[in-house]
């Protein structure tokens, strides 16, 4: 369904991917973890052509999204939908207007037939009965349902999950992780989802790739993952301080000293 092959992009100086190949097979839930700022967001965003790599190719169903442009992206993108990391609902319109929007903007459906789609959709995703609300009087967790029910508006093939999970209580984010399972059950839609929770990643996905460096260092089942050999996959899923991943981490010496000269205190 997706290849992504030598991918390498950077801005400026700093280099982001480098030589990142990774394979999503068709109705799969691929879930990208690693640290913030390693990239992932930045990889979704090849995956659907808002960004141009420097080198690589993105293919969508044998469509280079990195070389496409004009019609013929437009109709790759219309294959998917996307859950934003803070839903990204426009504040201006209610529920029913944001999850209407892409109905509109996209496809030649009647005003009846939008009011339907629109209504399955928020159903969908436990949402009935809020149509009038306006994002600002809805929690966290009805924002992400609401911004999921408009992903799913045109009936995607491939939806993309970025951190789906963040700011979300673990309850709540538990639901997000039961809907993204009921999607790929019911739907049969392929997912991307990136995320640094590893209890969410374990849940919902049938493969995890990890981005380390700028690249996929490591790829398998959830099982696969936790006994992994790779000293870069254990300290990230045991969330453990000490380890071969340390650029951006406080010298532990550092702490140390300062915590001898100020009795613990900051």
């Amino acid at each position: 369904m997706i290849e992504i092959c030598g991918l390498s992009k950077a801005f400026g100086e700093k280099v982001v991917l480098e030589n990142a190949n990774l394979t999503i097979q068709r109705g799969e839930t691929m879930v990208v973890i690693g640290r913030s700022g390693s990239g992932k967001s930045v990889l979704l965003k090849h995956v659907i052509g808002l960004i141009k790599p420097d080198a690589g190719t993105v293919t969508v169903e044998g469509v280079d999204v990195s070389r496409a442009s004009g019609s013929q992206l437009d109709q790759v993108r219309l294959k998917f939908g996307m859950l934003f990391q803070g839903a990204a609902l426009f504040d201006s319109m209610t529920v029913f207007e944001n999850v209407a929007f892409p109905l509109q903007e996209h496809t030649g459906m009647s005003g009846a037939e939008i009011e339907q789609r629109v209504h399955e959709c928020l159903e969908l995703v436990g949402l009935s009965g809020v149509e009038d609300l306006e994002p600002a009087e809805l929690s966290g967790g009805m924002r992400k349902r609401a911004g999921l029910a408009r992903a799913l508006a045109v009936k995607p093939e491939i939806i993309l999950y970025d951190e789906p999970t963040t700011g979300l209580d673990p309850i709540m984010a538990d639901v997000i992780n039961d809907l993204i399972v009921a999607l790929r059950d019911r739907l049969k839609v392929t997912s991307v989802v990136v995320t640094h929770d590893m209890r969410s990643a374990y849940k919902v996905a049938d493969h995890i790739a990890m981005l380390y460096n700028g690249g996929i260092v490591e790829v398998g089942t959830p099982p696969q993952i936790k006994a992994s050999q790779n000293p870069l996959v254990q300290q990230f899923i045991q969330g453990q301080a000490v380890g071969p991943i340390q650029e951006g981490l406080p010298d532990r010496r550092i702490l140390a000293r300062w915590s001898s000269r100020h009795g613990g205190s900051l």
